[in-house]
């Protein structure tokens, strides 16, 4: 059986009404409403939630999401505060949740005071039990710092610092089909040996590419294959 999710990310969305020269409230609200459109399982937003990180705008963001009637799932990025936003969602900001016969895994790469990545060795340890401890044939590692080279005017020296310790991991589990980020406003799809990696567009504004705002569809294929379809508005 085949099931699906939808992953956002970066939306910054904050206590003013213009962020980077736009307005970031409206322009989620239109994401979300084509969202309603779409048939899909999870909603995933991968980091970045707020501009500046305070409990008025994770709830100015929970308003825009009572559209959703679906699970939202959270992670955190950059520019997020983690208390804040794990109290507003009542949540752990490291979890995994299922769908049929694929388990998502969302991880903290999140640095206190830089822009960059990092998966602590608690983070790495969290995700290897994860993967070895369930009995999903099929898994997603989601976080919010890009793992490979972005390829463009993006600064790699922004992204993860420690990809390779991330790989480490993955590569001892067959079952990991897909890594997820958000971070760089773009999107982009690349392999890795065999796992797919994908970046998410911004629902507020995009650093490199269209001046769309847009966000991922994924399809997870009952035989382990994973389908991505970017929508852009």
């Amino acid at each position: 059986m085949n099931t699906s999710f939808i992953q956002i990310s970066d939306c910054h969305i904050d206590d003013e009404i213009n962020v980077m020269g736009v307005d970031s409230t409206a322009n989620l609200k239109r994401i979300l409403s084509d969202i309603k459109n779409r048939e899909f399982n999870a909603l995933l937003i991968s980091g970045d939630l707020t501009h500046n990180g305070t409990l008025n705008s994770y709830n100015k963001l929970q308003k825009s999401l009572t559209t959703i009637e679906a699970d939202i799932h959270v992670m955190p990025g950059n520019h997020d505060d983690k208390d804040n936003l794990s109290s507003a969602f009542n949540t752990e900001l490291q979890r995994t949740f299922q769908l049929d016969d694929w388990q998502i895994i969302t991880l903290d790469s999140v640095q206190i005071n830089k822009v960059s990545g990092l998966l602590s060795k608690d983070q790495l340890h969290f995700l290897d039990g994860a993967i070895s401890n369930s009995n999903a044939k099929y898994t997603v590692v989601c976080l919010h710092h890009p793992v490979v080279s972005m390829n463009s005017d993006w600064d790699d020296k922004l992204s993860l610092e420690n990809p390779e310790d991330l790989f480490e991991v993955v590569e001892q589990y067959s079952q990991v089909k897909a890594i997820l980020w958000g971070h760089a406003h773009q999107s982009e799809a690349f392999d890795y040996n065999g796992v797919s990696l994908f970046s998410c567009p911004s629902t507020a504004i995009q650093f490199n590419g269209p001046d769309n705002i847009g966000y991922n569809h994924y399809t997870l294929r009952s035989n382990g294959k994973i389908e991505c379809k970017t929508h852009w508005l």
